[in-house]
């Protein structure tokens, strides 16, 4: 199991790596599904809470189940799914790399508690190719139609708050900012993942958003300006 982990590791960290130096060539990929694969599985990774948040909890002697309870995301500190699915893809991806620029800092100054570089440089190169799909993506948006008139990025995207001085609170506010930092990895790879199956539709066509636009016991309902209306009361 630990010679998976490792090999998935070092393969993670080569893509990575791969990506960067694509972006430092000034490249992007033209193929839009190949991106948003691309961008699916890097979020399938970083959700992993084995990479940071386990052995965070194990290190800093965390590891039993009243603390594991105080170990959970801190509300506002990232944004939600519900949130994430409320954006235009173009601000769903500007929230995300801003948010991923602020989670790269507050890993930085957690590194000190990570004894293994190695899985450290793992995480923080995945972001950083993250980002770079992100910058590509986004590229690829922004000569469509659907992203002429960007909206307001959303307000849930607030940076993760300083840890105090306090050494066992310092400890609780490391653990509360990596599970959400997972958690917000596992929301974007189910954005994603429905990216690629509405390819181009806006954020209307998302499953909360559908099934808010069915009507009662099953009935159909139809667009009627900018009402819906069930099929039996169109005009004839």
């Amino acid at each position: 199991m630990r010679a998976q982990l490792t090999q998935r590791m070092l393969l993670s960290l080569v893509l990575g790596l791969l990506f960067l130096s694509t972006a430092a060539m000034g490249s992007c990929s033209a193929n839009y599904q190949g991106l948003l694969q691309q961008l699916q599985s890097q979020a399938d990774l970083l959700q992993d809470t084995s990479l940071l948040l386990d052995p965070y909890i194990r290190l800093q002697g965390l590891d039993t189940s009243e603390l594991r309870k105080l170990c959970k995301e801190r509300p506002g500190a990232f944004p939600s799914q519900d949130a994430l699915w409320e954006l235009s893809r173009w601000d769903l991806l500007r929230t995300l790399n801003a948010t991923l620029g602020q989670a790269l800092h507050r890993l930085t100054a957690l590194q000190q508690d990570f004894p293994k570089a190695r899985d450290w440089l793992t995480v923080t190169m995945n972001i950083r190719g993250f980002q770079n799909n992100i910058h590509c993506l986004s590229q690829l948006l922004r000569a469509s139609s659907e992203t002429a008139k960007p909206t307001q990025a959303s307000p849930g995207a607030s940076p993760p708050p300083i840890p105090a001085s306090d050494a066992f609170q310092h400890k609780l506010e490391g653990c509360q900012f990596l599970s959400g930092f997972h958690r917000l990895m596992g929301s974007a790879g189910q954005v994603f993942r429905e990216w690629g199956k509405t390819p181009r539709r806006s954020r209307r066509h998302s499953p909360r958003h559908l099934a808010l636009r069915k009507g009662p016991r099953g009935v159909q309902l139809f667009r009627r300006g900018r009402r819906l209306v069930p099929r039996g009361q169109l005009p004839r």
